[in-house]
């Protein structure tokens, strides 16, 4: 379950011929700079314009005046990034998403439908397709002490070899307002995290993550 082919609809994103070259999500961090340039320079020009070196945004979608788009980053089809958003880089967008007001986005990949609406941190990370985070809701993407991320699960420990790794977090997944995704959180398809939660390690597929950390099966 902590695989991308596990986690992930890769038909949905426009970043699915990098993604299939891991095994492991938080394998791909490393490389979502080079691989946003490398996208943008190929991508139509008759639908997205490149508004300033390494920035490109469809046509369709919709920034307010008040955003800000670091490079490189790439802002999909009917996306709506809103009032006071910061984008500080590396960020691939894709369509039908919303990047709310006062949202901070850094080093991700957000496939289609995804959305981060209200007051969100989201920073080496992927967000999954239909995946939704609840106001105030943040991925934190470095440990306390600095060590390096290791993804906790229920029956082996996985080394990523990172410093800086927010959350793996799959299609359809619900975040509850004001939750934190610790580093290394990885969150199965279809699962819902509860409000006020602060997630540690590996939720499983289809589950509930309740605000006391218990977790069970949804049925």
């Amino acid at each position: 379950m902590y695989t991308i082919e596990s986690l992930y609809d890769l038909d949905q994103t426009l970043a699915k011929e990098y993604l299939k070259q891991f095994t492991y999500p938080w394998e791909a961090l490393k490389g979502i700079t080079e691989m946003i340039i490398s996208l943008g320079e190929s991508l139509d020009k008759e639908e997205y314009e490149e508004v300033s070196e390494h920035v490109w945004i469809h046509k369709t979608a919709t920034v307010f005046p008040s955003a800000y788009l670091g490079a490189p980053c790439i802002i999909g089809p009917r996306t709506e990034v809103r009032h006071c958003a910061f984008i500080r880089g590396a960020a691939l967008v894709g369509e039908d998403c919303v990047v709310g007001n006062s949202c901070e986005l850094k080093n991700v990949i957000l496939f289609n439908h995804v959305q981060t609406p209200h007051y969100n941190y989201v920073g080496d990370s992927i967000l999954g397709y239909f995946s939704h985070m609840g106001a105030g809701s943040i991925t934190s993407n470095v440990k306390s002490d600095k060590e390096l991320v290791i993804v906790k699960g229920q029956d082996e420990n996985l080394e990523t070899g990172l410093k800086k790794f927010g959350a793996m977090i799959g299609d359809y997944v619900e975040v509850g307002c004001n939750s934190v995704l610790n580093p290394g959180t990885v969150i199965g398809k279809d699962s819902r995290i509860y409000p006020t939660s602060c997630v540690r390690g590996v939720v499983p597929h289809k589950s509930i993550y309740k605000n006391d950390g218990t977790i069970i099966a949804i049925k």
